[in-house]
């Protein structure tokens, strides 16, 4: 099956999908070029599209125009559509014989209830696929000249979401410090200081590198780098939209010798 799109022509050498009712599909961080092959396929042959507020403009841009594209996001404190609501649209269209293309920001088993709607298709015996995607923390540190590993200065990364006030109690916070790992944070932004305090409270010197990247990958990021100490006079100065990751280690310290082509604006205090 051969699909073309802005003089590119795209080769889908599987069958995987072809009994597949629904897709559950990573879209990447944002910017377009960062969608894998067979994710595009699926988009392209989609007959419904529900997607989160996290797929970018230039992706939704792809969505082919025969297609019936429901925007399903979540927002903090505002206006959104519930779980629920997503697991019947899936099931209807699916018994309808549609061909539903789940997509999501990321990859959709990280922090992208996947696994949630996998087990409920799963209840239902609705045929599916999973394709993953390149998820934020990679695709944001990578274009901003940070390396989430590096000899001798961090031994792995932990993943973590820090969406409200409840999350960032329940983490075991001197575990964290304790594993010296590179430290990212997710859907964090509203309790970015917060998460400061508690790492230094629990032993993490203050001096410690911190990056805030902003709808990154996309032509609007832009970052801000400081230490934990310093994190809430800078802010106080500059405001970051979401979505935004949040990375805590001295890792963030390369970005000032890894120069990214692709780096957008970048605000450094360190």
């Amino acid at each position: 099956m051969q699909k073309t799109l802005q003089n590119t022509t795209i080769t889908n050498s599987s069958n995987d999908n072809d009994t597949a009712r629904v897709s559950l599909v990573g879209a990447g961080p944002g910017d377009p070029e960062l969608l894998t092959v067979k994710a595009l396929n699926c988009i392209l042959a989609a007959d419904i599209i529900l997607y989160d507020f996290l797929v970018s403009q230039q992706i939704i841009d792809l969505f082919p125009k025969r297609s019936n594209a429901i925007a399903v996001g979540k927002r903090c404190n505002a206006q959104s559509t519930s779980q629920q609501t997503i697991n019947e649209l899936l099931l209807k269209y699916a018994k309808q014989g549609k061909k539903v293309c789940r997509l999501k920001g990321g990859d959709p088993f990280i922090f992208g209830r996947g696994g949630e709607e996998a087990l409920f298709l799963e209840q239902y015996n609705i045929p599916y696929t999973i394709i993953p995607g390149i998820t934020a923390a990679m695709g944001c540190c990578s274009y901003s000249g940070i390396p989430l590993t590096h000899r001798q200065v961090s031994r792995g990364f932990t993943v973590i979401t820090a969406h409200s006030q409840k999350d960032t109690h329940q983490i075991n916070w001197q575990a964290l410090v304790e594993l010296q790992h590179s430290l990212v944070f997710y859907m964090g932004l509203n309790r970015v200081e917060h998460i400061a305090a508690l790492l230094i409270q629990h032993g993490m010197p203050s001096s410690t590198p911190i990056a805030i990247i902003s709808q990154g990958t996309t032509p609007k990021q832009n970052q801000l780098i400081t230490s934990l100490a310093q994190l809430p006079e800078q802010l106080a100065k500059q405001s970051l939209p979401s979505p935004a990751l949040i990375v805590v280690g001295d890792v963030v310290s390369y970005h000032h010798q890894i120069h990214n082509t692709l780096l957008r604006d970048t605000k450094c205090y360190l």
